[in-house]
């Protein structure tokens, strides 16, 4: 019994599954595989080498972050200041993606647009993550009638496209920067939950877990103590992975005037607006904001690859 409960001490040593063990072995493959391990320079380095896509990616990301933060020192004109005699003005000098039929300047809209969709993505992901994480876990450790009252809940959100979720949510709420959050969010925590669920089913039956359960610990601090840091792994990877995602739905719901509404800038209402009426007269209108949403969202899913390869050992050995 007394080496049981020593294990409740230190996890890492009953479960191979642990972080400490995780980021041990993967240490010893970097070293074996050459790298200098015993500095985060070199670490760094190595993965750079290692998955030049992945590390494309989270410069991409980067980029955008500091575009949306820095955005009013990016810019010379008012995103929201029209002028009627630069209507539809090609790019120039002054206005270097030209300027919308109302005359304002694209370059500015298309700058503080990455404002508008970082901070949908980042809200949407965050309260999914949240939400996904509460029902996995609770799901997982609880298990009888709370996880399949959930699991149907879960079941019915899933039956639905992700698209079509969120138009209805989005519907229902009504245009506004908080409403997308949420209608974007509610589609996302279903899969989130799922792999929570997964990971709780296999850990809570671990050897620590049994002795944390005999030394008379709450189930709260087993599950958030024990339990959750060693679901960490693949929630970073989803996390990172539905960047991506969000991004691409609120510009959807933007284009169909379900999303953010004026006077905030938003790439997806930006093509909406010019996409149907000026995409032979003015291409530069769509080919911009167009770029923005593909460049991001390239950017978050070669961001979230590489963190799977990472973190999964076997994405390792094929490598």
């Amino acid at each position: 019994m007394m080496s049981t409960v020593n294990g409740v001490g230190n996890p890492s040593s009953k479960d191979d599954s642990s972080p400490e063990k995780k980021v041990s072995e993967f240490n010893e493959e970097l070293s074996l595989a050459g790298a200098n391990v015993h500095t985060k320079v070199g670490m760094i380095f190595f993965l750079t080498k290692r998955y030049p896509l992945g590390f494309l990616g989270l410069f991409l990301v980067f980029v955008f972050i500091f575009v949306a933060l820095f955005a009013p020192y990016l810019t010379t004109h008012d995103p929201l200041t029209t002028n009627p005699s630069i209507s539809l003005a090609a790019p120039s000098m002054g206005h270097p993606m030209g300027a919308d039929f109302m005359g304002r300047d694209l370059f500015s809209r298309v700058i503080f647009g990455a404002r508008t969709s970082l901070a949908v993505a980042f809200g949407a992901t965050i309260l999914g993550v949240f939400f996904g994480v509460l029902i996995g876990l609770a799901s997982g450790y609880l298990g009888g009638w709370v996880d399949l009252v959930l699991q149907r809940l879960i079941d019915i959100l899933q039956s639905l496209p992700t698209l079509i979720l969120a138009m209805a949510m989005a519907a229902a709420l009504g245009p506004s920067l908080f409403n997308t959050i949420i209608a974007i969010a509610i589609p996302k925590f279903p899969s989130i939950a799922r792999v929570i669920r997964s990971s709780t089913l296999s850990l809570r039956e671990m050897p620590f877990i049994e002795a944390a359960r005999a030394m008379g610990m709450s189930d709260l601090r087993i599950v958030f103590r024990h339990i959750f840091p060693n679901t960490l792994a693949p929630l970073i990877v989803l996390a990172t992975a539905g960047l991506g995602s969000a991004i691409l739905v609120e510009a959807s719901l933007s284009f169909l005037g379900l999303g953010v509404p004026e006077p905030h800038p938003s790439w997806g209402r930006m093509l909406s607006e010019s996409a149907s009426e000026y995409v032979r007269t003015a291409p530069w209108l769509v080919l911009f904001p167009g770029a923005a949403i593909t460049v991001a969202v390239f950017g978050a899913n070669l961001l979230g690859d590489a963190l799977r390869d990472i973190f999964d050992p076997r994405q390792r050995t094929a490598n």
